[in-house]
């Protein structure tokens, strides 16, 4: 801790309105810069982050020159507003609460980035009715692949999560499907 001696009661004074006038002058800014990031992800969330080839409807693959078909959402979106995600967790991995959070979170971003470049329309009508999500329980593996080629033989984006094992569970675990849908 700072010491510091004072020879009268005025500097004493002083000083303390300067140490005040610091962290009001700080809290003044830290609001501002908060005020200015909000009116700017508000006004343009997408310019931000994408460079001008991320925001174009690509649908041929870096990796591998193949042109791949719309997903059947992004035809949906033409036609439906309310989307939801669907987080299928499988329940006999016995994951605790905040392993579920993190996988659900993992499923979530996964499937959000395949759908940026695949479905950005309906990423976009998720996004705006306040990105609703619901979780789901399932017994096994075999039952979340048999729902993902469902979801595939349907043209549905799913996103399987694949666990480390690095704490609670077995590595290359499937742990959590998310599956973007209509709401309706």
């Amino acid at each position: 801790m700072l010491a510091v001696a004072f020879r009268t009661k005025g500097e004493l004074l002083l000083y303390f309105k300067m140490v005040d006038l610091s962290w009001l002058s700080a809290i003044l800014v830290g609001a501002g810069c908060l005020a200015l990031g909000y009116c700017i992800g508000r006004h343009r969330p997408t310019c931000l982050f994408l460079s001008s080839r991320g925001a174009k409807d690509t649908t041929v693959s870096k990796v591998n020159k193949k042109i791949k078909e719309p997903l059947e959402i992004e035809k949906l979106a033409d036609i439906l507003e309310d989307f939801k995600m669907v987080l299928v967790v499988r329940n006999d991995l016995k994951m605790g609460k905040g392993k579920i959070a993190a996988q659900c979170s993992h499923a979530t971003l996964g499937l959000y980035k395949k759908l940026l470049h695949r479905a950005p329309k309906a990423l976009n009508r998720w996004e705006m009715c306040a990105q609703p999500k619901v979780v789901v329980k399932i017994d096994s593996e075999e039952d979340m692949l048999v729902l993902q080629e469902r979801a595939k033989s349907l043209n549905i984006p799913t996103h399987i999560t694949i666990d480390a094992g690095r704490t609670q569970i077995a590595p290359n675990s499937r742990t959590v499907m998310a599956i973007l849908e209509s709401s309706h």
